[in-house]
């Protein structure tokens, strides 16, 4: 599998939202060292302006549900979601079922013997 990287794909941007001031200046540091082109928002991802993104990731943040709802604020209209999830994926997607429509595909994680990796798709509100 190719890993995208800067020689690679040298024309693709990268936007960080992270609301710890610490990890956000870490965020940046990487981002001068390595040369890669990332902008990092210092900022709640329900604050932040909509990015209209292709994908979004993201890692221990909250249940499916509301991730679902960062999401949508987010994502382009044939955006996809990527997110890491623990034991209880399985319930959380039944759950947001409950609110939204979305086509998913599951893989099982790397470093987590219990967690999966969720692929969400045409994501809508029910």
């Amino acid at each position: 599998m190719e890993l995208d990287t800067a020689e690679t794909h040298p024309s693709r941007h990268v936007t960080l939202i992270e609301s710890d001031s610490r990890k956000a200046e870490f965020l940046r540091h990487v981002s001068r060292e390595t040369s890669i082109d990332v902008t990092v928002l210092n900022m709640r991802i329900e604050e932040a302006p909509p990015q209209h993104a292709h994908v979004v990731s993201a890692r221990a943040l909250a249940n499916l549900d509301l991730l679902l709802e960062y999401c949508s604020r987010h994502l382009s209209t044939d955006g996809q979601a990527v997110l890491l999830k623990g034991a209880k994926a399985p319930e959380e997607v039944i759950d947001s079922r409950k609110r939204w429509s979305y086509d998913v595909e599951t893989r099982p994680s790397r470093t987590d013997p219990t967690g999966v990796l969720l692929k969400i798709r045409g994501l809508q509100r029910v």
